[in-house]
């Protein structure tokens, strides 16, 4: 059995994150990606990288992370005969997705129109930091950027002090990706229904207003509630300390609140004012976590998941990086996995989330080397070894 999307093949001009980790996504799924390359080859594969961090030698882990399942082809798209052969790719694609600058792709000459021209149904993507238009669409951007612009780091300020933080991981980023890896298939779907491609439009900033609005993002759904919403900013994150260690738990239900009181032995809680309902305990919410962050000083983390899941009280143990690989939950259930690489080290990936029962998802390859594939891509176009070698005196594969 092979992945839901056997067949589909996807050409990727995308560099960095949110591209590559959305098509990454679709690799998994059983597309055909082929990732086109400038010589110079993505920025991402040599950041950071070091012999011993991964299994491919001076690949870095975050471009393992992001472009396994992927072939890699070569090409100097400043050559009029790189834009020739990227158009002959093209026309054996499904997809094409890019992430350059508005405007980048019309200069170099790929743009939708030309792409259209090699393969009238294709489904044509363009991720961006803005979007198109507006005073910010031109200019470049990284993840932290669009954490300050999308109220996400205002969402993260501290307690005390009210200054922004930003999130420690690149969450933008990788939720762009998610958002365009699912556009991506649902234009798919419609192709298939309509036998029409159409052009995806989207943007880092529309992605996380989108996933932030439904809580973080809430208060501004009624014209009016615009400065009500740093309630809940003032509160601290659900990080308790215990007589060891570090844990999360929390009651949002009436049930899970009794019998977080009853895990406390705190039965006044129950007809506390400021607790007595859901909406109460919203309000006095810093109250009512700094009272529960007294009682889980108390006593040791074990003790406390034990005592809390006897009571239904949805809590775990916060985990460090590493420790995360040793937690029996995900080791039961397969999420990370050890994989031979093609030198004989050993690599770690965490398997596709999403498992399909009639055609898995799975690692099929790790990350390509930069033009690994320049003589099979090229030999599927129906060019020969001399023509690879000429390519290669020209200039044309770097």
């Amino acid at each position: 059995m092979t992945g839901p999307l056997e067949g589909i093949r996807i050409v990727d001009l995308t560099s960095m994150i949110s591209g590559p980790v959305a098509t990454m996504l679709l690799a998994d799924q059983g597309a055909d990606v082929i990732k086109v390359e400038p010589p110079s080859g993505d920025l991402v594969r040599v950041m950071g990288a070091r012999n011993t961090d991964t299994g491919q030698k001076g690949i870095s882990p975050t471009f393992l992370s992001s472009n396994r399942g992927k072939r890699s082809l070569v090409l100097d798209l400043k050559t009029p005969r790189g834009i020739e052969l990227l158009k002959d790719l093209v026309k054996t694609a499904d997809v094409f997705v890019q992430n350059f600058r508005p405007g980048a792709v019309e200069r170099m000459g790929v743009g939708e129109d030309v792409m259209r021209e090699a393969r009238p149904d294709l489904v044509y993507v363009s991720i961006s930091g803005f979007g198109a238009t507006g005073p910010y669409a031109h200019k470049r951007v990284y993840d932290p950027v669009i954490q300050a612009l999308s109220g996400l780091a205002s969402i993260q300020a501290d307690r005390d002090t009210g200054r922004p933080r930003m999130v420690r991981t690149i969450v933008p980023d990788k939720l762009t990706a998610m958002t365009a890896a699912q556009a991506i298939t649902a234009a798919l779907f419609s192709r298939q229904r309509t036998g029409e491609g159409q052009h995806i439009r989207l943007s880092m900033l529309d992605a996380m207003i989108a996933f932030l609005w439904p809580e973080g993002l809430v208060q501004l759904t009624n014209p009016g509630g615009e400065d009500k919403g740093s309630r809940s900013q003032l509160a601290q994150d659900l990080v308790f300390e215990t007589a060891d260690g570090y844990m999360t738990a929390g009651a949002v239900s009436d049930a899970e609140w009794r019998g977080m009181c009853e895990a406390f032995d705190k039965p006044e809680w129950l007809t506390d004012e400021r607790f007595d309902t859901a909406y109460k305990r919203v309000v006095n919410v810093v109250d009512r976590l700094d009272a529960t962050q007294e009682v889980l000083r108390t006593r040791p983390t074990e003790e406390w998941l034990e005592v809390l899941d006897h009571h239904g009280v949805p809590c775990a143990p916060i985990l460090s990086r590493a420790n995360l690989l040793d937690h029996p939950q995900i080791i039961e259930n397969r999420i990370v996995e050890t994989l031979d690489s093609p030198d004989g080290r050993q690599v770690r990936q965490p398997r596709p989330a999403a498992q399909f029962s009639e055609t898995p998802a799975g690692i099929t390859s790790f990350a390509p080397g930069l033009g690994q594939h320049n003589e099979e891509v090229l030999a599927e176009l129906g060019l020969s070894a001399e023509d690879t070698a000429a390519l290669k005196r020209d200039g044309v594969l770097g």
